[in-house]
């Protein structure tokens, strides 16, 4: 009688245990809900490629990933990121940040806190305390206060949009020497 009892007791737990299972869908629901990311790495390190050719690398000490929403899914670097961008020739343009988030439908990324941008070819670096990053158009803008260092000028100002490589920029309300060459 007792091994009947046990039987019973063990078949009764076994089909407990299978009939609590969540479908994946249910999981993510619920992790959306209640606002916890689908997925935490640490110590991140990708590299993206472009036909087998590396186009950009990203570190980062932590990713929290909100693939999960349905509206605005988007990955958080709460801890700070680094952005090498390479083009064709292999020059780099480095972006680094305090913080981060990239919204995957835009494709838009906002960086703030303590954020720096280096075109090391162009001698260009650029300082902000938050830059928004069109990546589809490769495009970088700013409201915030702002400091431009080139070979000859530094300029300070408030409100920056420029190509992503710096190249090309428009500084508004800015101050600073600015040298001009009048044979151009």
């Amino acid at each position: 009688m007792k091994t009947i009892i046990k039987s019973i007791a063990v078949i009764s737990m076994t089909a407990m245990l299978f009939s609590c299972g969540n479908s994946t869908q249910e999981i993510r629901d619920l992790l959306a809900d209640k606002n916890l990311p689908i997925g935490i790495a640490t110590n991140i390190n990708n590299i993206y490629t472009d036909s087998g050719i590396v186009t950009s690398k990203l570190q980062a000490p932590l990713l929290h990933n909100f693939s999960n929403r349905e509206n605005h899914p988007y990955s958080e670097f709460p801890e700070g990121v680094r952005i090498v961008t390479l083009d064709k020739n292999n020059d780099s343009i480095v972006v680094t940040g305090n913080y981060a988030i990239v919204y995957s439908k835009s494709n838009i990324s906002e960086i703030r806190d303590h954020v720096i941008i280096n075109n090391y070819l162009e001698h260009k670096k650029l300082i902000t305390e938050q830059l928004f990053w069109d990546q589809k158009i490769k495009y970088f803008y700013t409201e915030k206060a702002f400091t431009l260092y080139t070979l000859t000028d530094t300029i300070h100002g408030v409100g920056f949009d420029a190509s992503e490589n710096l190249e090309t920029f428009i500084a508004k309300n800015n101050r600073g020497s600015i040298y001009l060459n009048e044979n151009d």
